[in-house]
């Protein structure tokens, strides 16, 4: 069985990220309304009633922002570490779960595992979410990559990493000094340079999808990045996820699985709508 992934929502302005299969779906993050992402997901033809948890990376309003009344509407319920989840807001006792590192949680058949990530926040993790053979990461807001990343990326069929700056455009770009130094810091955001070395040293070559996230606004160029990474691409469909709108709806199948189905689909329908 397939697994369907889309950004909702992927910047400075709001992180939202879809995955699910025909049965479930989980939300990584909320940044963004809830009337907005109502409207995105019906847009792309997506439930929320298949959605089942959200897993919030870390407390920045740009991944919380839509949380409370998101998970209260529709009795979501909330995983998060407890050091997270006190900076969420008031969320019903019942709808905020306890995370830990390592520790997989099943919804449905998905298997959602959290790992520490570099960046600064209270206690910031980068998800896995896993449905038998398929292995989905979502990796943003990482100041630099270590071996945890590098481990989970190796196992991906599709990832959203991030790209949020490039060197030059914010070594010139207008922002103070200090904001420069922390987002290049070690605990702020991947350039382009640094997700793009990720990629060519640990792609595994199953990999079918990368979606670029988390690029800034004013310190990185959409087509730039993009270009970057087509160059390595091989076989692995390489887009931006847009600060702006909601991606297409991408199916992911297990590696080895035909070929020729999966050109078929992704030609001819080209944006995928489901209900799903």
């Amino acid at each position: 069985m397939p697994v369907f992934i889309a950004s909702l929502n992927s910047g400075s302005n709001g992180n939202c990220y879809y995955v699910g299969n025909e049965r479930e779906a989980v939300l990584i993050d909320a940044g963004i309304s809830c009337r907005e992402t109502e409207r995105r997901m019906a847009r792309l033809g997506l439930s929320l009633q298949k959605v089942k948890a959200i897993f919030i990376s870390h407390e920045h309003s740009d991944h919380i922002r839509g949380l409370g009344v998101l998970a209260r509407k529709y009795n979501i319920p909330v995983y998060a570490t407890h050091s997270t989840a006190g900076y969420c807001g008031d969320l019903p006792p019942g709808l905020c779960i306890g995370l830990n590192a390592y520790t997989p949680v099943s919804i449905g058949s998905l298997q959602v595992s959290a790992f520490p990530k570099h960046h600064d926040a209270v206690d910031p993790h980068s998800f896995l979410v896993t449905d038998g053979d398929i292995r989905i990461g979502v990796f943003t807001d990482i100041g630099a990559p270590c071996e945890h990343l590098i481990k989970h990326f190796n196992q991906c069929h599709a990832a959203f990493l991030e790209a949020n700056y490039d060197e030059a455009m914010l070594e010139g770009g207008r922002y103070p000094y200090h904001l420069k130094k922390r987002i290049r810091g070690g605990k702020g955001h991947l350039s382009n340079r640094q997700a793009l070395q990720l990629f060519i040293d640990h792609k595994p070559h199953y990999m079918s999808h990368l979606l670029l996230a988390h690029l800034s606004k004013d310190n990185n160029d959409p087509e730039l990045a993009l270009q970057l990474f087509v160059q390595h691409a091989g076989n692995t469909h390489v887009s931006v996820a847009s600060r702006y709108n909601e991606s297409e709806v991408f199916t992911i199948y297990p590696a080895g699985a035909p070929i020729a189905q999966q050109v078929a689909l992704n030609q001819i329908t080209g944006q995928f709508q489901f209900a799903l």
